[in-house]
């Protein structure tokens, strides 16, 4: 990954909604930006494919005559685009909506991108194999409680950054420092890291377990209806591989595997609904971790505008 391209953090207020799939996110996005004239940036690793459209559930053609949405439809499906490339295009949109007067609103569910913007990118030091396994035996044996204590003691500065229940940080940061000799911390100082956004609010969305599942099974139908399988067989006419990274992606593969006669259409509905059941509460686990995220139900839009009226009025660079 290469180092960080930002030199400015943006100091303007930006808000930020995040959660699971099929929370009820764009909805109440369309809301926040008429009340609060905003201009939604997607943060969404797979709606910035072209081409896919059923299957990300990205936001329709009335959706974005209402609102103005960025970093949708970004590259074809056979392109790479990895986080660095994220956190440049999204800085640059937001840069320019505040050039337009009016506010950056990022929208999804992928946590690393997110954590690119929050955290900046630095040139990560390579970690031998064995450090890494070793790490994840001890994390099973001994638990992470012990690991982060280790890492209070090796680099206190990330410690106190890093949740105790963040396992991906702490043990990137006891993997940099075993590799290295040096702590995380030091590598970030070195590099001069810095992160995009400086002025954020971080809202995030949380339904009850058993009405988010009702609501992932509703999507999946109404992805079905709409037109999934039609959309992946058109994307295998184009020429694209099933085993891209794109089409490796929920919905995608499930689609292709019915195709390939793996699964029976039955068979490949329920596995489609079940994976992605898994992929929201991955999705809970990353976020669950960050104390910075305000969380409400997808209908406390009242509580919700407060909170961002709140913000906004504090907010330096208003």
């Amino acid at each position: 990954m290469a180092g960080s391209v930002i030199e400015t953090p943006i100091s303007k207020p930006v808000l930020i909604l995040i959660g699971p799939t099929a929370v009820g996110k764009t909805a109440l996005s369309l809301a926040m930006a008429e009340r609060f004239s905003c201009e939604i940036v997607g943060l969404d690793s797979m709606q910035i494919y072209r081409h896919m459209d059923i299957g990300t559930a990205k936001a329709t053609a009335e959706e974005r005559a209402l609102v103005p949405h960025h970093l949708l439809d970004m590259v074809d499906p056979d392109e790479e685009y990895h986080v660095a490339r994220y956190v440049a295009d999204a800085t640059e949109a937001c840069r320019q909506i505040i050039g337009r007067g009016n506010r950056p609103l990022l929208v999804g569910g992928t946590g690393l991108y997110l954590k690119g913007l929050l955290e900046g990118l630095f040139e990560i030091p390579a970690v031998p194999e064995t450090i890494r396994v070793g790490l994840n035996q001890r994390l099973a044996e001994e638990g992470r409680a012990v690991l982060f204590v280790e890492l209070s003691q090796c680099d206190p500065e990330s410690a106190t950054r890093i949740h105790p229940n963040d396992t991906h940080r702490l043990l990137r940061a006891l993997e940099i420092f075993l590799a290295t000799g040096r702590p995380w911390s030091e590598h970030l100082r070195e590099q001069k890291v810095q992160p995009a956004l400086s002025n954020v609010l971080q809202l995030g969305l949380l339904a009850e377990r058993t009405a988010l599942y009702e609501r992932i099974n509703l999507r999946v139908e109404q992805m079905v209806a709409g037109g999934l399988l039609a959309e992946v067989e058109k994307l295998l006419a184009m020429g694209y591989d099933p085993g891209l990274k794109a089409m490796q992606s929920i919905g995608y593969r499930h689609m292709v595997q019915f195709l390939q006669g793996e699964w029976d259409w039955n068979e490949t509905l329920f596995l489609l609904a079940r994976d992605t059941r898994r992929y929201a509460k991955r999705q809970m686990t990353w976020f669950g971790n960050d104390p910075d995220i305000r969380w409400f139900a997808p209908t406390d839009t009242g509580p919700i505008f407060k909170c961002i009226e709140s913000f906004l009025a504090g907010a330096q660079g208003e």
